[in-house]
């Protein structure tokens, strides 16, 4: 009955990841270049380098383990409009589900400008683009399907599963799209808002030359901002995010309270305490965040504590999620940092 019940999860985990629902983070906010591309270069400093690792459902055969690390700068910034922006970057991500059964590769290239659409460079417009490169191999003999069970519990080949028998890939290239707003409204205060729409291509992938799969438009819409308090001292800062692919759909919202710890200026030190709900139509948790600003380096980590029907099977355990953001900051402002980038 255990083996049974492992293979009903194994083939759910294995039919969400095969149908091409993409990777997702709870730190979203935190790899900016599977957001949005128009994100590419939106930041305060000349360079950012951003990684991240989720490990989500590990009592349920390793189901999901994803990795990305990102890159990406501002260019000719002598040379643009006063408050105008051009930023360019790339990103790699692999996402292995069901303990490796299945393994994804990404390599993204993306481009962004960003335009001031008033005088004073107080707002700006950004438009980003990006292709990326996609390999999938499926470990064909460690599949399990119920005709290859047998009555002493052990496994054997599927009689009619043929991809159970070799090792097979499929790679296909995507197209995605963004647009961003994001601007001040007092000087203090900051509020973005986007979209981004990624396979605009809808590209097929197929690991046995007849099994073509059409991977879905993913659309992402997401908002958000930080609002200090001048009598505390202290700055609040919210967002939320909704991605649909095809019939899957999730809504994530919460918020972060910033808390200085440390007086120097040149290596500020600073707390980061607060949650995020998630709420989707296959599961959803709750999701406490604690992160800290060391100089240029931020880090973050979140725990995905699971509430819906599904922790059953996931035993309770979540999803752990680190990320670790390092910026290179600038020696002087310029006038395209007078107001300050999307940061959750």
């Amino acid at each position: 009955m255990k083996k049974s019940f492992h293979f009903i999860i194994l083939l759910f985990i294995l039919t969400n990841a095969v149908s091409a629902q993409d990777p997702s983070f709870s730190q979203f906010f935190a790899s900016p270049l599977t957001l949005n591309p128009a994100l590419t270069g939106k930041f305060n400093g000349d360079l950012r380098v951003a990684g991240n690792y989720r490990n989500q459902w590990p009592d349920v055969n390793k189901a999901y383990i994803t990795s990305t690390v990102s890159v990406d700068l501002p260019i000719f910034q002598g040379s643009l409009p006063e408050d105008d922006r051009w930023g360019i970057g790339m990103m790699a991500m692999t996402d292995k589900t069901a303990n490796g059964i299945l393994t994804s590769n990404y390599i993204a290239l993306s481009t962004a400008y960003h335009k001031a659409i008033d005088e004073n460079g107080m707002h700006q417009i950004s438009v980003g683009f990006q292709g990326t490169y996609a390999n999938k191999t499926l470990d064909g003999p460690r599949l399990h399907f119920l005709d290859g069970l047998q009555v002493d519990g052990t496994w054997l080949p599927s009689a009619t599963e043929p991809v159970n028998l070799e090792v097979v890939t499929a790679d296909y290239f995507d197209m995605n799209a963004g647009i961003l707003y994001n601007g001040s409204f007092n000087g203090s205060n900051a509020v973005y808002v986007g979209a981004s729409m990624y396979h605009l291509n809808q590209p097929r992938e197929s690991f046995l030359g007849v099994d073509n799969i059409t991977v879905p438009t993913r659309l992402t819409l997401h908002a958000g901002g930080y609002f200090p308090s001048e009598s505390t001292g202290q700055t609040w800062y919210v967002s939320a995010l909704y991605n649909r692919q095809a019939t899957a759909s999730e809504l994530v919202f919460g918020g972060a309270l910033e808390l200085s710890a440390g007086t120097d200026e040149n290596k500020p030190v600073n707390v980061y305490i607060g949650a995020w709900a998630r709420t989707n139509n296959v599961s959803d948790a709750l999701i406490p965040y604690i992160g800290l600003d060391y100089g240029n380096f931020n880090l973050g980590m979140t725990y995905d504590v699971n509430i819906s029907a599904f922790k059953v099977a996931s035993q309770g355990h979540g999803g752990l999620e680190i990320s670790l953001m390092y910026i290179i900051k600038k020696a002087d402002g310029n006038a395209a940092d007078k107001v300050q980038c999307p940061r959750f």
